[in-house]
């Protein structure tokens, strides 16, 4: 991990690599995602289950695409009491946050108008959960729990197919009220959810992270479908002063960095001693960590400590980079959040780590990366809403506004606009 010295002044120019970090050439990968996309929108279970056979061996048929009710049961039995309890605890605690975001439908009555909005859940949501060298029961609470909080009236999960998925995440899936489980993944999954096959239901949106074939799939069925975004590697960084910890700091830097060589985690400090000795430690709990193959080549790749004059250069990096997550270790950090412009989500101080948030606070953890977080929201209730204007006006208000609604419509050389109102008067 390097140590790079931003005192003398910090400007975009510096910050390319961080803010422009690019992931593989795409171009192949998407001709592969969108041939795959094809032949399942055309063939459906037949392409499904010849792509499920080629990409993950599985050979799946009619009746062994989905996970059955002994399956379920099965799982129960593998995972012990205290795991349950602690998934049961996540699960309260990420109601109650999404329960504060729901809306309201709401009118307005005026003399001759009435005008309002109607919020109403999506009826059939999608969500991906991935198969890969982790299981992430959290990954199915953060995406379930805002659908079922929205009053989604059904929910499709979809995981790759193993020898046998994991139970922890069966388990949390049933938690939450998923009833139907596909063992399929990757881009022949996410096109089976967008167009429906013979087995699979078509869906109204797909959420949930993936791999880049996953992801590229996501892109290329939106607008068929609604997606919740497209999400590249994960990312932390992390604003310290000389009060923070730096065994903790280098802990929250690994924590991120093992999800993916590609994942990056970044400490921005005023502090030279503690960024020699974050070094230090990142050294010393490195050899103990089971991912440390995955993690030391994410450090070395995507990793970096910068050193800053003052914590208003910390901010400003933050604010070009705005990362996933966001964290400000530092002696009073309610005092800088107002500085905060762009980040996923915010941790504020040494007692807030970023896996608080993945597993247990309740804010979501399907957050913006690669920089979106300029422009991109967490996932939340209003991702599985949607909501229809309603409006009436009797005739008398009508004609009060006629005259104004005509020569709007004749100025756009709409005549037809036009005499649509001119026929009722």
């Amino acid at each position: 991990m390097r140590i790079l010295d931003f005192r003398g002044g910090v400007d975009a120019n510096s910050l390319k690599e961080f803010t422009q970090r690019s992931a593989k050439d795409t171009c192949e990968i998407r001709q592969t995602v969108d041939q795959i996309i094809k032949e399942v929108r055309e063939k459906g279970d037949e392409a499904l289950f010849e792509y499920t056979a080629k990409f993950d061996g599985v050979h799946l048929t009619s009746d062994t695409i989905k996970v059955t009710e002994q399956e379920i049961n099965a799982a129960y039995e593998d995972v012990n009491i205290e795991l349950l309890n602690a998934i049961r605890k996540a699960i309260k605690n990420i109601t109650e946050y999404h329960e504060k975001q729901k809306q309201n439908s709401w009118m307005d009555f005026k003399e001759g108008i009435i005008y309002g909005q109607r919020v109403r859940p999506l009826e059939k949501v999608g969500i991906y959960v991935p198969g890969g060298s982790a299981a992430y029961p959290s990954s199915v609470l953060m995406n379930a729990i805002p659908a079922v909080v929205a009053g989604v009236e059904e929910i499709i999960m979809v995981t790759p197919p193993k020898e046998k998925i994991n139970s922890a995440v069966l388990v949390a899936a049933h938690e939450v009220g998923i009833n139907t489980i596909y063992r399929i993944g990757g881009a022949q999954a996410i096109a089976a959810l967008a167009f429906g096959t013979q087995s699979v239901a078509k869906v109204d949106k797909i959420v949930g992270p993936g791999n880049i074939y996953v992801a590229m799939a996501k892109r290329a069925v939106y607008g068929y479908v609604d997606i919740d975004m497209v999400a590249g590697p994960s990312e932390v960084l992390i604003v310290a002063d000389d009060t923070s910890n730096p065994v903790w700091v280098a802990a929250d830097l690994l924590s991120q960095a093992e999800h993916d060589v590609m994942a990056s985690s970044i400490l921005v400090t005023t502090s030279k001693v503690l960024a020699e000795k974050v070094m230090s430690a990142l050294e010393t709990q490195i050899s103990g960590l089971e991912r440390r193959d995955i993690i030391k080549k994410s450090l070395e790749d995507y990793g970096a400590i910068i050193l800053v004059k003052d914590i208003n250069d910390a901010l400003c990096i933050a604010n070009e980079i705005a990362p996933e997550h966001l964290e400000l270790a530092v002696q009073n950090p309610f005092e800088i959040l107002p500085m905060v412009k762009n980040a996923g989500a915010i941790f504020l101080g040494h007692t807030a780590p970023e896996p608080l948030g993945d597993y247990m606070a309740g804010p979501n953890h399907v957050l913006p990366t690669s920089g979106t977080a300029r422009f991109f929201s967490p996932l939340s209730v209003d991702d599985f809403v949607k909501k229809m204007s309603v409006l009436y006006y009797s005739r008398e208000r009508l004609e009060e506004i006629k005259d104004d609604i005509i020569r709007l419509a004749e100025a756009e050389g709409l005549t037809a606009h036009a005499n649509s109102i001119k026929v009722r008067f």
